[in-house]
């Protein structure tokens, strides 16, 4: 059983990370000043709402680890 739940892990944690860089890569083409205007503002609300919300999710896999607490008198 815990082979099947390791399995799932791997198969669903690559194919969402590909999804997540493929998605990047997608809003970094928008970088073309050519096509696109934009303030540097923008840019930087995009990215500030990227990296918290991935210091979050990281948090949730940090807070896994450490989930397992004893009690004892």
């Amino acid at each position: 059983m815990g082979t099947d739940r390791k399995e799932n892990f791997i198969r669903l944690a690559e194919a969402r990370t590909n999804k997540i860089l493929k998605s990047i890569t997608l809003l970094g083409n928008l970088s073309n000043k050519s096509y696109y205007e934009y303030t540097d503002e923008q840019i930087e609300t995009i990215f500030n709402a990227i990296q918290e919300e991935l210091d979050s999710q990281k948090e949730r896999f940090a807070a896994k680890e450490n989930k397992v607490k004893k009690f004892r008198l």
